[in-house]
């Protein structure tokens, strides 16, 4: 029995200029974003995010989608820093402060499953049928669709941007992180030597 590469069941034709091709023909960009913590917020700032999101959601005449990717943080190299910090302390009860700290965090991130979240916005653009989207577009074709594209991607920077949200178009390299991080689950990678 053949070996199915995860390639076969994606269904992304290629990735250029930060743009997703589909094999279908039709385009893909993503934005990251920053989130809102609502529960921090007043009862009446909370209404009025809502009811601007819904305005904004309203507003558009294009589907978008909105993923959440949450991922475990991997301490290890943090707390190698600290035994690093604990080793060249010079004081000993700045060491056994260290140490103490280092143990704490090593047992509080065991016994709690401590997790990061990203999250990005989907923006589509569907090429019209009748161009004939099943061969690879040549770079005049690519350049008109992006526009196109990007003019929704515009769209909808402004309207999540008047709601407090930063948002940042994900170039070619991100976007084949995020894939990657998508068909591996399991491998940590978030860095927190810099905490």
């Amino acid at each position: 029995m053949a070996k199915n590469s995860s390639q076969n069941f994606v269904p992304i034709r290629e990735i250029r200029s930060g743009v997703i091709i589909l094999n279908s023909g039709n385009m893909r960009a993503i934005l990251s974003t920053t989130s809102l913590n609502l529960s921090l917020k007043s009862e009446d700032e909370q209404m009025g995010i809502i009811t601007a999101f819904q305005s904004f959601l309203n507003s558009l005449d294009f589907n978008v989608q909105i993923f959440v990717q949450s991922k475990k943080i991997d301490i290890r190299d943090y707390i190698k820093s600290l035994k690093e910090r604990e080793r060249e302390a010079s004081e000993e009860l700045l060491k056994i402060q260290i140490k103490e700290y280092t143990d704490f965090i090593q047992k509080f991130t065991e016994e709690q499953n401590i997790m990061t979240k990203n999250f990005y916005i989907v923006v589509p653009y569907d090429i019209p049928t009748l161009v004939g989207n099943t061969k690879r577009m040549n770079e005049m074709d690519f350049i008109k669709n992006e526009n196109q594209l990007m003019q929704r991607v515009s769209i909808v920077v402004s309207g999540l941007t008047a709601l407090g949200l930063k948002l940042k178009l994900i170039d070619t390299e991100e976007i084949v992180g995020l894939f990657y991080k998508l068909f591996n689950p399991n491998e940590l990678d978030v860095n927190t030597k810099k905490l």
